[in-house]
């Protein structure tokens, strides 16, 4: 697989967004109204919402949709998976335009989090060592990196936290047929306060 073809891989997101607070339902359906997402094809139902499309486009929509439901500073957390490869795998022109609908306001939202993450390029052999170097470049992305239990969990600002995401999902995919990346992140907790 050519870096170009790896670029306009399709991925897909499922997640839950849970929001600890009455009046959860608001801010969930807040959450994904204020979002732009016409450059994914997305479901919601009573489980999880899904998503397709680019790496660019879903990493952008799934972080607009929390960063809008922490902005309320209620206890958030999200907790899904991020794939590529099967039935999810496909090209996608928007990736080529590299045009970010929800970037603009995510980077006008601060939010401090901490998430947990593993990434599993499936189906290869020396994956411990892709693994390994990824991990090593996190605190480039200006977030803190610790071990957790069957997790590496990185602590700081979202936009931070979803960039080492994206970037470390994206440099693994580039070789990797199948790529799954499960995640949650917190904000707002009060085990913090």
């Amino acid at each position: 697989m050519t870096k170009e073809n790896a670029a306009v891989r399709e991925a897909g997101a499922q997640f839950n967004l849970s929001v600890m607070s009455d009046d959860f339902a608001e801010v969930i359906l807040g959450a994904l109204d204020a979002v732009e997402t016409k450059k994914v094809w997305m479901k919601t139902d009573d489980v999880a919402t899904a998503a397709t499309g680019s790496i660019a486009d879903v990493f952008d929509v799934v972080k607009a949709i929390y960063l809008h439901a922490a902005k309320t500073g209620l206890h958030v957390e999200m907790s899904g998976n991020i794939v590529l490869g099967g039935c999810n795998t496909g090209e996608d022109e928007n990736d080529r335009k590299e045009i970010r609908l929800n970037e603009e306001t995510s980077s006008q939202i601060s939010q401090q989090a901490g998430c947990r993450f593993s990434i599993y390029p499936l189906g290869e052999a020396g994956y411990i060592e892709k693994i390994t170097k990824s991990v090593e470049k996190l605190p480039d992305y200006g977030v803190e990196v610790s071990m957790a239990p069957f997790a590496t969990r990185i602590d700081g600002e979202v936009n931070d936290i979803f960039k080492a995401l994206e970037t470390t999902f994206t440099e693994i995919q580039e070789t990797s047929a199948h790529v799954v990346m499960p995640f949650t992140i917190s904000c707002n907790s009060p085990s913090n306060r």
